[in-house]
C-alpha cells in the first residue's frame, strides 16, 4: 500500500476534530443545528488554515443519510465518498484553472438539474478570486438566487480582490492563523498517533517554520520524520529549517551585556560557518529581545520559557528603553539585509550596531581609532623636492580649497587666547566620578552632574534640564548604590533638575577635548612643509580630518 502524507490522513473528517478555528465552528454548528442554512458560503484565510477542510465537513453534514447536523455519521455512504473525493454530487472547482465566463456558464448550467444522489448539489469553487470580471458576473445571478437543491462554498486568499456585488451575496468567515500552541499540540497527536518518538522543542521549531499553517507544519513534520530516519529531534530539526541554536542568540547578548564586541563577532562567524540563516537569527533575536521585554514588565510571563533563567539575567541588566531601541535595531537590521552586500555583513553591521547604541558600552574606552593621517605625522620633505623635475616624487599635499587669499590666515599657536576656564568647578566630585564602578546611562548620569552637598547618608546632586532624559528610577538607583560602595554605608541620593553652577565631569572633559583640537590644528598650522604648500599650492587644511593622538 502506497505511502500517505500526514497531511491528508490526518485531515480533520467532523468538526470536533478541526483545530484552530472555534469562531467559525460555532457559527456553522448552530447553523446546522438549527437548520438555517444559507445557499453561499465565503472561507477566506491564508493557506493551509482549514478552508477546504470546512467546506468537506459542511458538505458532508448538508448530505449525510442520518440528516442535517453538525456532527456527521462518517460511515454512510456518502460520508465516505465526500471523504474519499468521489461523491458525484459535490463540486470541486479549481478557479485558477477555470477563469473564463464560457466556463462559469458551463458549470452553472448543471445546478437546475437536481443532485443524482446526495440531498444537496455542493459546488465548492477553491481560489475564486482568480476568476475574471466577466465570469464573476455570469454567476452573480444564480449566486443570489439559487435552487434549494444547490449550496455554494467559496475559497480564496485574497479577498480584497472578490468583486463586493459577490462579497454581499455570501455569509464571510474569516479563518485565522494557526496558534504556536495549536499547531504543537496537534503535531503531538499526529506523532503518537503514528508511533513517532519526538522532542518537545522541535515541534516548536516545526511550529514556528510554518507561520501559522497546519498544512505547512504537517508537511514539514514528514521531512522531519525522514530526515530524523524515523524520530523528530530539536537538533536534526534545526539543521533541516536552518533555525539558529537559541544558545548563539544568548551569547550574543551576554557580549552585549558586557561591551564586548569581539566575542559578539566571533559567535556571528560560528554562525555563518554553520550556513546559518541571518535573516532567521535576526528574527529570533527579536523574538528573546520580546521576551525580555515581557519580564521586566510583566515579570510573571514565560514560566514555560526553557531559556527564562538566562533571560531573566539580561533583563536586569538592560533597561527597558534600551530593549526597545534594541527590537527596534534588530527588526530594522533584518529588513536591510537585501541591501547588504552579503548576508554576514548585514547581521555582522546590526550586531555593531546594537553595540554603538549599548548604554553599558557608553563609557568604554575604544581600544582602535580610525584617524586619517595628518600631515604633521608626515616625514619631514627636502625643501627641493618641491621644485624638482616633474619626475621626482613630492610629498602629499592636503587636500585642495579655494585660494587662501578669500579665507583669512589661521592665527599662530601663541597668538591663540586661552579657553576660559568652566566656573568653580569641584575637582572632589570630578575624581569621585572617576573612582565609581558604574557604567552605560548611569556614568553619563553622574558625568552630567555637579554635587551640590553631603551630608552623612544624604548626597544632592544638580543635573541640567537638557540632560534630565538620562534621569531615571533605574540610573538613579545604580548611581546611588555606586556611591554606597564606595564609601561603605547607605547613602540616601537625590537629585535635582535646574542649572548647573559649576563645571560638571562632562563639560571638563569636553573643554579638555577642544583644546587638545586646537593644539593639534595650530601645531599642523605651524609646520613649514605646510605653510610653504599653503602660501605657494594654493592649498588649504581640511581642519575636520585633524585628530589629536592624545
Amino acid at each position: 500500500m502506497s505511502y500517505q502524507v500526514l497531511a491528508r490522513k490526518w485531515r480533520p473528517r467532523n468538526f470536533s476534530t478541526l483545530v484552530g478555528q472555534e469562531h467559525v465552528i460555532r457559527a456553522l454548528t448552530h447553523a446546522l443545528n438549527e437548520k438555517r442554512l444559507h445557499h453561499a458560503y465565503l472561507f477566506t484565510g491564508t493557506r493551509g488554515v482549514g478552508k477546504t477542510t470546512i467546506a468537506r465537513i459542511l458538505a458532508k453534514s448538508l448530505n449525510c443519510e442520518a440528516g442535517v447536523s453538525s456532527e456527521p455519521c462518517g460511515h454512510c455512504s456518502a460520508c465516505e465518498e465526500i471523504d474519499a473525493g468521489r461523491f458525484v454530487d459535490l463540486l470541486e472547482v479549481d478557479a485558477a484553472t477555470n477563469t473564463k465566463v464560457d466556463e462559469m456558464r458551463q458549470l452553472l448550467e448543471n445546478a437546475v438539474y437536481a443532485p443524482t444522489k446526495g440531498r444537496y448539489k455542493v459546488y465548492v469553487i477553491d481560489e475564486v478570486h482568480m476568476l475574471s470580471n466577466s465570469a464573476f458576473n455570469a454567476m452573480l445571478k444564480t449566486l443570489e438566487e439559487p435552487p434549494e437543491h444547490v449550496k455554494f462554498i467559496l475559497a480564496t486568499t485574497d479577498p480584497q480582490k472578490i468583486p463586493v456585488t459577490v462579497l454581499s451575496r455570501c455569509l464571510q468567515f474569516n479563518l485565522k492563523q494557526m496558534p504556536l500552541s495549536a499547531i504543537v499540540e496537534h503535531l503531538g497527536r499526529t506523532l503518537n498517533a503514528e508511533g513517532v518518538p519526538c522532542e518537545p522543542d522541535a515541534l516548536t521549531h516545526i511550529a514556528r517554520a510554518a507561520a501559522g499553517s497546519m498544512r505547512d507544519a504537517l508537511s514539514l513534520l514528514d521531512q522531519a520524520i525522514a530526515h530524523g530516519a524515523g524520530r523528530v529531534e530539536a537538533a536534526l530539526v534545526r539543521d533541516m529549517l536552518g533555525t539558529v541554536d537559541t544558545s548563539y542568540l544568548l551569547d550574543i547578548l551576554a557580549a552585549l551585556m558586557a561591551a564586548d564586541g569581539a566575542k559578539m563577532l566571533q559567535v556571528a562567524e560560528n554562525m555563518q560557518t554553520r550556513s546559518l540563516s541571518a535573516s532567521t537569527a535576526l528574527q529570533e533575536l527579536a523574538i528573546l529581545l520580546t521576551h525580555i521585554q515581557l519580564l521586566q514588565l510583566a515579570p510573571a510571563a514565560g514560566d514555560d520559557w526553557p531559556e527564562r533563567e538566562r533571560l531573566l539575567a539580561l533583563a536586569r541588566e538592560f533597561t527597558p528603553e534600551f530593549v526597545q531601541l534594541a527590537y527596534q535595531i534588530v527588526t530594522q537590521g533584518r529588513a536591510e539585509l537585501p541591501l547588504a552586500p552579503d548576508e554576514y555583513s548585514g547581521l555582522a553591521m546590526t550586531l555593531l550596531r546594537l553595540l554603538a547604541f549599548s548604554p553599558t558600552a557608553a563609557g568604554a574606552t575604544v581600544a582602535v581609532r580610525a584617524t586619517p593621517v595628518a600631515p604633521a605625522m608626515m616625514p619631514a620633505a627636502p625643501a627641493q623636492a618641491i621644485t624638482s623635475p616633474a619626475h621626482t616624487i613630492s610629498p602629499p599635499l592636503p587636500a585642495a580649497v579655494p585660494h587662501p587669499a578669500t579665507r583669512p590666515a589661521p592665527p599662530s599657536a601663541e597668538a591663540q587666547p586661552p579657553l576660559s576656564p568652566l566656573p568653580d568647578a569641584n575637582p572632589d566630585w570630578h575624581a569621585l566620578t572617576a573612582q565609581l564602578n558604574i557604567s552605560g546611562l548611569a556614568r553619563q548620569l553622574a558625568q552630567h552632574c555637579d554635587l551640590v552637598s553631603r551630608d552623612g547618608e544624604n548626597c544632592v546632586l544638580q543635573l541640567a534640564s537638557e540632560h534630565q532624559q538620562l534621569l531615571s528610577k533605574v540610573t538613579q538607583g545604580k548611581l546611588e548604590q555606586a556611591l554606597a560602595e564606595h564609601f561603605g554605608h547607605a547613602v540616601k541620593l537625590s537629585v535635582d533638575i535646574g542649572a548647573v553652577a559649576r563645571a560638571t565631569p562632562a563639560q571638563l572633559v569636553s573643554q579638555q577635548r577642544q583644546m587638545r583640537q586646537k593644539e593639534a590644528i595650530a601645531a599642523i598650522e605651524g609646520d613649514a612643509f605646510v605653510r610653504d604648500a599653503i602660501e605657494n599650492l594654493d592649498a588649504a587644511l581640511d581642519e575636520s580630518s585633524i585628530k589629536p593622538t592624545h
